[in-house]
């Protein structure tokens, strides 16, 4: 495994990084969801990813008992803040001071850790003054309860403004976590450059398209049966059916095979390399139903695409990647 640095700062992760979102507490058994854990540890990724409203809590506290054991300082544990939690109460969700302070607290029991080393704002909140957030984050930070912040999906004023206000109060914001992939270009014109400039990186989610760019979705035919895009109940199906699986765009999937195949590598090998050929990317989120994926995924690390591989497949995709930089975007109000 591969490891990069996060950010302007000396915090090295893996390339992959194993994320929760759609399985803890809510797909697959606890069981399983352990097993997937310890494939991830056995190939040699350290860094993990959760987030409190995932599973409405259960994701966290899944992670926390799958990673019982293992040395705290040989790993990297990421959680988020913003979206409702418990009982959605009126002040169970956003960023204001008053949630994310129960918020650190209720993450970190749940993990059964003292310390998270990276505390995300999971989107921005316009209700919420930028400088009651950024003081919170550096309160949390001073507690020791977090090493260092980031966000998920600000656009670049967003991330200009925050990183001006962590600088003033003595706190790194290292981290942005979009969704980035080969369809999915949105933060390449404005987001990448901004955080070149300020030292963020990138934590990018979705590598292979929700399941999209691993070839299982074949133009003009029915969704496979027990496939995220079939599941109605949290899977994500609407954004999978409306952004990825037209056919025009799954004709054009179907053409990266070749390329993949020339490279001995799987095509979810080949979608998460290819994030990772981006210089303000750290690191590619990954999730896993079964522990065999997990292991084949890690396999991406450390797979160099030379810039013939890249020319090609933006020359397959031509102009269906969506760019739109307007597209990075948060919620206009909080969600209850």
């Amino acid at each position: 495994m591969e490891h990069r640095y996060l950010g302007n700062s000396g915090l090295k992760i893996s390339e992959i990084t194993y994320g929760n979102w759609l399985t803890h507490g809510s797909q697959v058994e606890n069981d399983t969801a352990t097993k997937c854990v310890h494939a991830a540890l056995d190939a040699g990724i350290s860094t993990f990813d959760t987030a409190d409203v995932y599973a409405n809590t259960v994701a966290e506290q899944v992670l926390g008992d799958a990673l019982k054991g293992q040395r705290r300082e040989s790993l990297e544990i990421f959680t988020k803040v913003y979206f409702p939690t418990g009982p959605k109460g009126h002040n169970d969700t956003g960023l204001s001071r008053k949630h994310m302070m129960e918020s650190i607290n209720g993450s970190l029991r749940r993990l059964g850790t003292d310390y998270v080393d990276l505390y995300q704002a999971h989107r921005y909140d316009y209700e919420t003054p930028l400088e009651e957030t950024m003081q919170a984050f550096a309160d949390i930070v001073r507690s020791g309860k977090a090493l260092y912040i980031g966000v998920s999906e600000w656009n670049a004023d967003q991330l200009r403004a925050a990183h001006h206000l962590a600088k003033e109060l003595g706190i790194q914001l290292v981290s942005n976590q979009p969704q980035y992939n080969m369809l999915w270009r949105v933060i390449e014109e404005r987001v990448v450059p901004t955080s070149k400039e300020l030292g963020i990186s990138q934590i990018v989610w979705s590598p292979i398209a929700q399941g999209a760019l691993t070839g299982k979705y074949k133009p003009g035919q029915p969704v496979p049966e027990g496939s995220r895009a079939t599941d109605e109940d949290g899977g994500g199906a609407e954004s999978i059916r409306s952004r990825y699986l037209q056919d025009d765009k799954l004709t054009a999937i179907a053409k990266l095979e070749p390329i993949a195949a020339e490279l001995g590598i799987t095509m979810a090998q080949l979608a998460i390399a290819w994030v990772l050929a981006n210089d303000n990317v750290a690191t590619a989120l990954v999730g896993a139903s079964r522990p065999e994926q997990i292991a084949s995924n890690a396999e991406a690390a450390g797979v160099a695409l030379d810039a013939d591989v890249l020319t090609r497949i933006d020359d397959i995709l031509g102009d269906l990647p969506e760019t739109d930089p307007n597209k990075t975007q948060s919620p206009a109000t909080r969600l209850t």
